[in-house]
C-alpha cells in the first residue's frame, strides 16, 4: 500500500506574512497620513519648486514669463560670483570655530554640573538661559557691546585695560566683525550642548568609575578612558546638529553687519536672502540655497561614516 503525503505549498507561509504586514500597514495608515501630508506640502513640494526655480531667471510677478536658463545659475555661483565664495568661506570659518568651541565648553559645563555642586540647579538654568533668549534681543545686545567709539568693549580695551590707543571699529571691518558673530554663536549654544552632554553623562553606569578608581585610575584617566569613549554617540549627534546649525547661521549676521562692509561678512544664508529679497533674483537665491543644502547633506553623510562605530562597556 502506497501512502501519499500532500505537502502544503511553500508559499502559504509567505502569503500569511504578507497579509499580516498588509494589515499592519492599513492599521498604521491613519496615523501616518497626517504627518506624511505635512512633509509633502511643506518639505517635498517646496524642494521640487525650488529646483524648478533654480533653472529659470524667475519672474516673480509673472512666473509663466520666467526665462529658462538651465544650469546657468549654478555655473554663475561656482565660477562667476566671487561673493558666493566669500560667503562660503565665512560660513565654513564660522562652523570650524563655533562647533568645537560649543562642544568643548558645553562638555566642560556638563562635567562641572554633574558632580555634587551646591546650587547646581540654578547654574544649569543660568547656562541654559541664552538658548531660550531671542536671537533678535541678544544680537542687539552684542551690537551694543561691540559698537564703535565708546562702546563697552572698546571702553574696556582702551580706557580700563589700556591695550589699545584707539577704539576698534568692530562691525565695520571684515575680520573684526567675525569676532562678535562667532562669540554670539558660541555663547548661545553652550547651554544646549551642556544639556545634551549632561544627559549622556548621567546615563553612564557609576560602577565603571568605581571599578576604575579601585584599579588606581586618576580623574583624568577615568575621563579619557571611560567618559570620552562612552560619549561617542552623543558627540556624533551633537556635532551633526551643530554643523547643520552653523551652516544655517543667518540672523546674527543680518542684524550685526547686514553682510557688510561691502559683503565681506556675508554667509550663505544672508547672501541667499539678499539675492532673493533685496535683489529680487529668486532663481539665483534658490540656487544658493540648493548648493547649501547639498553641502550640508554631504557633510552629514561623511560625518556619520567617519564617526560611526559601536561602544562597548
Amino acid at each position: 500500500m502506497t501512502t501519499i503525503t500532500v505537502l502544503a505549498p511553500a508559499s502559504s507561509g509567505t502569503d500569511r506574512i504578507r497579509r499580516r504586514r498588509r494589515r499592519s500597514f492599513v492599521a498604521a495608515l491613519p496615523f501616518v497620513l497626517p504627518g506624511l501630508a505635512i512633509v509633502l506640502v511643506f518639505v517635498v513640494w517646496p524642494l521640487i519648486k525650488g529646483v524648478q526655480m533654480s533653472l529659470f531667471h524667475w519672474n516673480l510677478p509673472r512666473p509663466e514669463r520666467s526665462e529658462f536658463v538651465g544650469l546657468d545659475n549654478f555655473v554663475r555661483a561656482l565660477t562667476d560670483d566671487p561673493t558666493f565664495w566669500v560667503a562660503t568661506r565665512n560660513t565654513v570659518l564660522y562652523a570650524v570655530i563655533t562647533v568645537p568651541a560649543q562642544m568643548a565648553l558645553g562638555l566642560f559645563a556638563a562635567v562641572l554640573l554633574t558632580g555634587k555642586l551646591r546650587g547646581r540647579t540654578v547654574f544649569r538654568a543660568l547656562y541654559y538661559l541664552p538658548v531660550v533668549t531671542s536671537w533678535l534681543v541678544v544680537s542687539f545686545v552684542f551690537a551694543f557691546l561691540f559698537s564703535d567709539g565708546p562702546g563697552p568693549v572698546n571702553y574696556l580695551l582702551v580706557d580700563i585695560l589700556g591695550l589699545r590707543a584707539d577704539p576698534v571699529p568692530w562691525l565695520h571691518q571684515t575680520w573684526t566683525a567675525q569676532l562678535p558673530i562667532m562669540l554670539l554663536g558660541i555663547w548661545k549654544g553652550i547651554g544646549w550642548n551642556m544639556v545634551m552632554f549632561l544627559a549622556a553623562l548621567q546615563s553612564i553606569p557609576p560602577e565603571l568609575y568605581e571599578a576604575a578608581r579601585i584599579d588606581g585610575a586618576n580623574t583624568w584617566q577615568r575621563f579619557r578612558r571611560i567618559t570620552m569613549p562612552l560619549l561617542q554617540p552623543t558627540f556624533q549627534f551633537v556635532s551633526v546638529v551643530l554643523i547643520i546649525g552653523a551652516f544655517n547661521v543667518f540672523l546674527s549676521v543680518y542684524l550685526l553687519t547686514g553682510g557688510g562692509p561691502e559683503r565681506s561678512t556675508e554667509v550663505l544664508l544672508s547672501y541667499m536672502y539678499n539675492q532673493a529679497f533685496t535683489g529680487l533674483d529668486f532663481g539665483y537665491g534658490v540656487t544658493i540655497g540648493l548648493l547649501l543644502g547639498g553641502a550640508v547633506l554631504v557633510l552629514g553623510f561623511l560625518q556619520r561614516r567617519i564617526m560611526r562605530g559601536s561602544v562597548d562597556y
